[in-house]
């Protein structure tokens, strides 16, 4: 061996010694490097998560100077919004150049100055989310994700900026930006890469506070931030429990009382939403749904009432900055009735008898006390006599007839009389049963609204003699369940006739022509019911097998987890499908899913009326596997309440969008009504928090309204009704 080659190997030895002793020092360099953050705030939600894995030093902005002069190469800064939006962290030439002399690495947000960028004015978008638009984050989460950053509000960028790692954008999709980024983008995050600087043009330390969701893909977005300004560290997962979550886990074992705890927590929603109005409020929320306004922000100094001034609508989606949520102040009818119901039925769990009185003031407020029985409603020679109007706070709810929306009123205030055993809305509800019954053409079909010029013009006689026929059980069936109802009740035909018209017709066409309103999966839910009932009525094979089909598509639908699937149907007969480009997006109603696939459940359309049609076909079929689906499903909804002692406003209630693989509340808040966060008073938290009641009590709808004396009514107000029908 010469002397040559082992001088090599000598030398090759020692370069690997002193690379591993560099290396080791680098790392024990690195763990020891300390996380300078600046904020006004003494706590943040960052701070609170990380100071148990990161040595942090916290001071204000205004020591910002002074404290970087002592700061080591390997030390990492956090410049956070502690005013956002209201105003900018002050950031000035000074501090960038101490940044660049310490070779500091560094993030800093909704920045006042950024070298060599011109920063313009702040946005508040409505309809643009936060995607990830580069490989910055390795995949995790992945390019093109959508981010939900709530009350967002960004410094506009007037210098192009290259390759930002976030950007906000108007974009489809319900994970993933399904049509890419639209040509209109703005950097949300990006970096300065000569100065080794990450700058947010938002506030993203906000993202407890401020509910961003989905959770998982904001800690692992905060983990490589966290990353980039200390290279080397390696930062664990990180985890926090959110200001809004759920009741329950995914696998967590339930106690024993779940279900009479939910119902309890369900009803006190309203209470905590400040839900009914107070009659001293009463006038000051007029005066503002007079000004074009119909919604206000919540807080816990709002009067509350007694029912006898009606109720509230919801919990709006919008999510501001604060995880604040406002409430819709219209007052519509079938909100009402279901709200009533609500309170009946869990007063008989609860053995409340103040909430048997909130559920009379309620019926009694709108069908006796407001204007919804009056006028053109209350005019016995008027077409639009004994409907129920769709909302009376301004005249575009109060002139609306939906077919569907006065069947649930009716539903509603039917299962309220059977709770509290009076017969005191019965001349009314009968009234309101026969004038659906005769805006209901030939074939058994109403069509979607009717409103009160189209009575004024035509009478009710043309909308009796139409051929009509409408594919829509999300319009038609719950009326076509009132009709079964009535006939059942009375023994008149016409009720059982147009029903059963309109059923077979639909059927015959089911599911491939349903036209479809937000999804498919809700018009197969709202066949249930109807389908149960005329089961009821006439229990025939053929009766039998049109309910099974529909119960079986529907438990296809069903996860493992008790939530049922959003599926969509073909596009062209969907009223109301998801955007189908960029510029679609948060401009109509529409679908908290962009594809079949996604794991969503919709408690607004789809989740609650299957509840309540499992509900009831359980009870007729007597099928143990359909029982346990509805139990199944019932122990997904007392999981997925919505828990929180930071907002007591939704704390009990349920929201629209839930993932139920996320499991946490999520969706495309694609809808410009109702959106992925909204808590609808009457259609999702009264339907759901009487049907666990119902199961509490062990009865059906059918069983525990069965007894209704409505009949008395009957051939007075046929006679009223049909006098001059064309029969």
């Amino acid at each position: 061996m010469s002397i040559q080659f082992l001088a090599r190997i000598v030398i090759v030895s020692i370069i690997l010694h002193f690379s591993h002793f560099s290396t080791v020092s680098a790392s024990k360099s690195n763990c020891r490097a300390t996380l300078y953050v600046f904020s006004s705030e003494k706590k943040s939600d960052l701070i609170d998560i990380i100071d148990k894995q990161i040595k942090v030093k916290q001071y204000p902005h205004s020591e910002f100077i002074s404290v970087l002069k002592t700061a080591i190469e390997g030390d990492g800064v956090l410049i956070l919004s502690s005013e956002y939006p209201l105003k900018r962290v002050n950031m000035n030439e000074e501090m960038y150049e101490l940044i660049k002399e310490k070779k500091l690495r560094v993030y800093v947000e909704y920045p006042s100055y950024v070298p060599g960028i011109n920063l313009g004015e702040t946005m508040m978008p409505s309809k643009q989310r936060a995607v990830i638009s580069s490989d910055f984050f390795e995949n995790k989460p992945t390019k093109l994700s959508i981010l939900g950053i709530n009350g967002l509000h960004y410094i506009r960028t007037n210098t192009k900026i290259t390759s930002p790692s976030i950007v906000a954008a108007q974009v489809a999709g319900f994970d993933t930006a399904i049509f890419g980024l639209p040509e209109k983008i703005d950097p949300l995050l990006f970096e300065i890469t000569e100065s080794q600087i990450l700058v947010s043009t938002t506030s993203f330390s906000n993202f407890v506070s401020g509910r961003y969701a989905p959770q998982q893909a904001w800690g692992a977005i905060w983990k490589m931030i966290l990353e980039y300004v200390l290279p080397g560290k390696e930062i664990k997962n990180l985890t926090w429990n959110p200001k809004v979550t759920v009741t329950y886990k995914k696998n967590e074992k339930l106690p024993r009382n779940y279900q009479k705890n939910s119902i309890k927590k369900g009803i006190e929603w309203y209470a905590n939403a400040k839900m009914l109005i107070a009659d001293s409020f009463a006038d000051s929320l007029q005066k503002r749904i007079n000004l074009g306004k119909e919604r206000i922000e919540w807080n816990e100094n709002l009067p509350l009432g007694d029912g006898s001034k009606g109720s509230l609508e919801c919990v709006f989606s919008e999510i501001d900055e604060n995880g604040r949520q406002p409430l819709g102040i219209i007052v519509r009818g079938d909100c009402v009735s279901e709200t009533a119901m609500a309170y009946a039925t869990s007063g008989a769990v609860l053995k409340d008898k103040k909430s048997y009185k909130i559920a009379q003031n309620l019926l009694d407020f709108y069908l006796f006390n407001s204007i919804a029985t009056k006028n053109e409603y209350g005019d016995p020679t008027h077409g639009a006599y004994g409907l129920i109007p769709w909302g009376i706070s301004n005249y575009s709810w109060y002139k609306a007839s939906y077919g569907d929306d006065n069947a649930r009123f009716v539903l509603a205030s039917i299962i309220t009389s059977a709770i509290l055993e009076t017969d005191r809305w019965d001349e009314k509800l009968m009234r309101s049963l026969f004038a659906l019954l005769r805006t209901t053409g030939k074939n058994g079909f109403r069509g979607d609204r009717i409103d009160l010029q189209n009575f004024t013009e035509n009478g009710w006689e043309y909308y009796s003699d139409r051929e009509i026929i409408n594919l829509s059980p999300h319009f038609e069936g719950y009326l076509w369940a009132c009709f079964l109802w009535a006939y059942n009740q009375t023994g008149d035909n016409l009720f059982l006739e147009k029903a059963e018209n309109g059923i077979r017709i639909l059927m015959k066409n089911y599911p491939e022509k349903l036209i479809w309103t937000n999804g498919l999966a809700q018009e197969k839910a709202r066949m249930l019911l109807p389908l149960s009932w005329l089961v009821q009525v006439k229990d025939t094979p053929e009766n039998r097998k049109m309910l099974l089909t529909v119960v079986n598509d529907i438990l296809k639908l069903q996860d493992k987890s008790g939530a049922i699937r959003e599926e969509l149907g073909a596009v062209e007969m969907g009223k109301y499908p998801p955007p189908q480009s960029n510029e679609a997006y948060g401009t109509n109603e529409a679908s908290l899913i962009a594809q079949n696939g996604d794991p969503v459940s919709d408690l607004l359309y789809t989740t609650n009326f299957t509840f309540l049609g499992l509900h009831e076909a359980s009870y007729v079929l007597n099928d143990p596997e359909i029982k346990k689906s509805v139990d199944r499903l019932a122990e997904f909804l007392c999981r997925i309440q919505v828990k929180s002692q930071k907002h007591p406003e939704i704390h009990g209630g349920w929201m629209r969008a839930f993932d139920f693989e996320k499991f946490e509340h999520w969706g495309s808040n694609a809808d410009n009504g109702w959106g992925a966060w909204v808590i609808e008073s009457g259609w999702t938290q009264g339907w759901i928090t009487s049907i666990l009641s119902l199961r509490e009590l062990n009865t059906s709808i059918w069983h525990l309204t069965g007894k209704s004396d409505i009949n008395k009514y009957h051939e007075k107000l046929k006679k009223e009704m049909f006098e001059h029908a064309k029969m």
